[in-house]
């Protein structure tokens, strides 16, 4: 078995010692650190595809956490991407964010003098902010015209956390924060306008999809179990055709993740953009079909009587928001438009 399989194997077999839903998810990311389980291969580098398998595992497990670990993961990717790999060493295991929201209230500014780096100002969407102890986050230099990354230690003088304005009650235990820097000492990492302009960009951005890949298949798991013969329970005409909507669109969906994981290896320097928004679309899609199929064929009994699947439900209808809809879509017709080739190779056999 290789390295790669046999992560995920323990990832999959601690994720199964796991009460769900948790309680606590910034506790059981620092678990999954402690025991190396953050480990995941890079994207690009062949193995992408574990990579996402070991995302969606957690996402099937729980989207916080999923969420939290996402980000942990993504970050020691960015860092080592951009050079910087040394900023997430430590004798303790260090939790990371990554915190590039570029809310219109809320910048960060960057004042470099000689050699040292600080950062001022407040950044919103900060997932795990009261539980994680460094991130990486976009910060603006004066008249910079793009952001640049910046690594920081969480727990030092001049950093606050607010949590007042987050009254989610899907993917609550993510907690995103508020956090307001005061002159705290920073990293540069990469040069400005790296954090967009790298291949992960778009390889990371995809991987997210994995973690909604993985809840969606956790839910419809319930749908499948309540069809199976096995439980007693007579045929069900309604919710037999349930799970055959629900096993189109998830089979299709990670067919694309699969297909768009090949494709990243094969081409890792290359723009993602196109590859990684149509995975997805294709997978947010998938995951409100899920929703939407499960609660009407099981009725509110697990909404109601299943603390898992209620918490599953919740967090994902939240999670997938993380697509940006419609604008996203235009983006795929926008870059295939610009193709003047005519006909698109994914459509035919």
């Amino acid at each position: 078995m290789n390295s790669h399989a046999s992560l995920i194997e323990r990832l999959t077999c601690q994720l199964g010692q796991l009460a769900v839903p948790l309680a606590c998810p910034s506790q059981e990311l620092r678990q999954l650190v402690e025991a190396r389980l953050d480990a995941l291969p890079l994207p690009g580098r062949g193995c992408t595809l574990e990579r996402w398998r070991a995302l969606a595992a957690v996402g099937a497990c729980d989207l916080s956490l999923a969420k939290l670990y996402e980000g942990h993961t993504d970050a020691l990717a960015i860092l080592h991407e951009l050079g910087a790999a040394g900023h997430a060493e430590a004798d303790t295991p260090s939790t990371w964010a990554v915190w590039a929201a570029e809310a219109p209230s809320a910048r960060v500014r960057l004042h470099v003098d000689g050699g040292s780096a600080r950062i001022s100002g407040t950044k919103a969407w900060c997932s795990g902010a009261q539980d994680v102890s460094h991130a990486v986050l976009t910060a603006w230099a004066p008249d910079a015209e793009q952001p640049q990354l910046v690594a920081v230690a969480l727990r030092q003088p001049g950093v606050s956390i607010s949590t007042a304005a987050w009254q989610a009650v899907g993917m609550a235990a993510s907690a995103s924060a508020d956090v307001h820097f005061d002159e705290v000492p920073a990293r540069q990492v990469g040069a400005a306008g790296a954090y967009l302009a790298r291949p992960g960009f778009w390889q990371g951005g995809a991987g997210v999809a994995a973690c909604w890949l993985g809840c969606a298949a956790a839910l419809a798991q319930a749908l499948h179990r309540a069809c199976d013969p096995a439980s007693g329970r007579p045929p069900d005409a309604h919710r037999l055709a349930a799970l055959g909507r629900v096993d189109v669109q998830l089979a299709a969906a990670a067919a694309l993740v699969r297909e768009t994981a090949a494709w990243i290896d094969a081409h890792p320097q290359a723009d993602a953009q196109w590859m990684a928004l149509r995975a997805r679309q294709c997978v947010e899609a998938a995951a409100r079909q899920v929703l939407d199929e499960t609660t009407r064929a099981l009725g509110a009994t697990p909404l109601c009587r299943d603390a898992a699947f209620a918490r599953r439900a919740a967090d994902l209808s939240v999670f997938i928001r993380q697509s940006h809809a419609a604008r996203d879509d235009a983006a795929i017709g926008g870059q295939l438009a610009q193709r003047h080739t005519p006909g698109v190779p994914a459509w035919t056999l």
